[in-house]
This record gives C-alpha cells, structure tokens and sequence, in this order.
C-alpha cells in the first residue's frame, strides 16, 4: 500500500513537471513533444493506479468528479498527439499542457470513492460515457481552434497587420470537419451510454445527473440536425458546442463535485 501510494505520488509529480516544462515552452518543439508525451504516459500511469484502486488493500475501484475530469483531459491531449503527428496543430500544446497539470492535479487531490457495481453492464457503461466526455473535449478544443482561425482570418482580410501565415496550419474546412466528427462521434458513444445505462438501471432516477446529460444530449442533437437541414456553421455552431459540452460536465463531474466535497455522500448507483 505504501508502496503503491509512492507509485502514485511519483506519477503525478512527473506528469506534473513535465506538463509545466511544455506550458514555460522555450525548448526546441520535438522536445516539447517528448516532454508532452512523457506528461501524457505518466499521468495515465496516475489514473490507473487511482481509479483501479492500487494504493489501497484489497485493491478497488475508485471514481468521481476529478477522475473524470483528469481522465477526459488525458483523451483531449492524447487526441492532439495523435493529430499532431498527421496535421499541424498549432496553438494548442501550451493550453493543452497547463490544463493536463490542472488534471493531474485534481485527480491526485480528490481520489473519488469507491464503487458500488449493480449490473455486469455498468463497467461499460461507465466506460461509454468517459469515452464520449473525451470526445467532446475533443470537439471544443478543435471548436476553439475554429474560432481563432476564423477570427484571424476576417482580421487578416480586414487589413488588421496579419500575414496570411499567421493563420493555423489546418486548413478552416478541414478543421470545421473535424470538429463535427468529434461532435458526431461523442453524440453517438453517448446515445450508447444513456441507452445502457436506462436498461440496467432497476429504476429511472430523475437526477441532476440524468437532467443534464439528457439537456447536453438534446443540444448536441439539435446542433447536427440545424447543421444537417440548415448548414449551421461558424461561431453559432460552436456556441451549441460549448453549451452542449457545458451540459455534459455538469451530468456528471458538477453533480458528483456537490455530492463528494460539498455534501460527503456515498457514491450513487450509476
């Protein structure tokens, strides 16, 4: 147990300083990478030992709002890395790093509590709904980078002294696609977790938690039916983005936030 309360402490300090040599920048940009991917192997390292309860004896599943919170952070910088490597993406490493440090962080301070399994079917579900919230971290960052190039873009053609170059290196309409297939994508994998979740559930429980997530849903839904019938694009698209995303944080990270600090409760059925 000592031992693997080291292991964690270890983790997050090196997943720590090496998101905080990438957000001070100053070294050569491929060092900045291998320190964002040391960051990135060692905070997911920190969640393991974390969420699978490896600190304590017997070993048990542990979760909540920082889990979750760290854990999407973990996906939205592991879809950069991946990006980064195929498409320039330019902007984003230092944001990216100051918030995996924010992650890390939480996640070692609020370690959430154990968890009461009710069905076969509620690791998955659990698992759908974390791949979905990473999804749609995805789909802001990649929302936020749309904004600025488009922002830069009118101020470039407005004469504001900026180079054609300053612009990202994504091209805008392969960016704006990419930024509703993560939309897609996370509307999809989380259509999968509310189903799942409804089904092994022995009873509905109009929660906070299942109001949010439902309203995030309806936003997201609506968001790709008006871009569907009525090519909704530019800064009102990302709008339904961030609210939809906002929605989404509260189902679950906000509500568990009030229950875990706020009230000490017990941890929910899903």
């Amino acid at each position: 147990m000592i031992l693997s309360s080291a292991a964690l402490a270890g983790a997050t300090l090196l997943a720590l300083l090496a998101y905080l040599v990438v957000a001070h920048g100053g070294a050569a940009p491929r060092r900045l990478q291998q320190a964002l991917l040391l960051g990135l192997l060692a905070h997911l390292a920190a969640l393991v030992i974390d969420i699978a309860g490896l600190d304590e004896m017997p070993a048990r599943a542990h979760f909540g709002f920082a889990p979750a919170l760290s854990v999407t952070l973990w996906m939205v910088i592991a879809v950069y890395m991946v990006e980064s490597r195929l498409l320039p993406v330019p902007g984003a490493r230092r944001m990216l790093a100051v918030l995996g440090a924010l992650g890390v962080l939480l996640g070692y301070a609020f370690q959430g509590v154990p968890i009461p399994s009710v069905s076969p079917w509620e690791p998955l579900h659990w698992l759908l709904g974390l791949a979905s919230y990473g999804l749609f971290g995805a789909a802001v960052l990649h929302a936020v980078l749309l904004n600025r190039a488009e922002s830069r873009l009118r101020l470039t053609k407005l004469g504001a002294g900026l180079e054609p170059t300053d612009t990202p290196g994504i091209p805008l309409l392969r960016l704006e696609r990419l930024t509703f297939q993560f939309v897609m994508a996370g509307e999809i994998v989380l259509t999968l977790a509310i189903l799942l979740g409804a089904w092994f559930t022995p009873q509905w429980h109009w929660d906070h938690k299942t109001l949010f997530a439902l309203l995030g849903w309806a936003v997201v839904a609506g968001l790709l039916v008006g871009r569907g019938l009525f090519g909704l694009r530019g800064p009102r698209a990302t709008r339904w983005i961030y609210v939809g995303a906002a929605l989404l944080l509260l189902s679950y990270a906000g509500s568990r936030f009030v229950l875990e600090v706020v009230l000490h409760r017990p941890f929910p059925h899903s």
